[in-house]
């Protein structure tokens, strides 16, 4: 993770990881319904705010990547706002395509648990 360019006041109210990670759940903006949850520390958040499409932290590679970016997938965002504790972020997007990096819609589809 680099250097940010985050402004100050919100990178105050954010309570990290030790990672220095924030859980983001994404969500499409017109009907709710919940897409994803992905990972963004204060570079990739500025960077969502400023071009307005989703970037998130990947654990896995260790690396930022902008949804969309190869799938075609993408996620333009639509609203970010922070919960009551500082410890998430709620991604609305308008989403085109799959979520999920297995092809469904979301993330969530693979079955329910009850």
């Amino acid at each position: 993770m680099s250097a940010t360019n985050l402004d100050p006041d919100i990178a105050a109210r954010l309570k990290r990881t030790a990672d220095g990670l924030v859980p983001a759940v994404v969500q499409q903006h017109d009907t709710g319904e919940v897409l994803m949850l992905a990972w963004m520390d204060d570079e990739a958040l500025h960077r969502t705010l400023t071009t307005l499409d989703a970037t998130y932290w990947s654990r896995s590679r260790g690396e930022y990547w902008v949804k969309g970016a190869t799938s075609g997938h993408t996620q333009r965002v639509v609203s970010v706002a922070l919960d009551c504790d500082g410890d998430t972020l709620l991604v609305r997007v308008d989403q085109t395509g799959a979520a999920c990096h297995t092809g469904d819609r979301t993330c969530f589809d693979a079955g329910r648990l009850l």
